[in-house]
């Protein structure tokens, strides 16, 4: 992860919005006085970090990733014809 001062951040705060938006998922470290206060990150990324709290919050969500991640392990995975037929029912 790249790591700027707020200094830094500042000046080039424009040109990091366009590079963070074309590489992807790379975040930025911004630090104050040498200790990190704040990242800067793509909006995809952050979005994708949201979702996964609000999964994560949701103890019943939670609960049925987890056996779902179970069953996949043991082999369990449902085929995906079979699971389009089943939506399309």
């Amino acid at each position: 992860m790249t790591t700027l001062s707020v200094t830094q951040a500042r000046s080039r705060l424009l040109s990091l919005a366009r590079e963070l938006g074309s590489k992807g998922c790379e975040a930025v470290e911004v630090t104050h006085r040498g200790k990190p206060v704040l990242a800067i990150m793509p909006i995809e990324l952050y979005d994708a970090l949201m979702e996964t709290m609000e999964v994560l919050a949701d103890g019943e969500q939670t609960e049925l990733l987890r056996r779902s991640l179970d069953e996949l392990r043991r082999g369990k995975a449902l085929p995906w014809e079979k699971a389009k037929g089943r939506l399309e029912a």
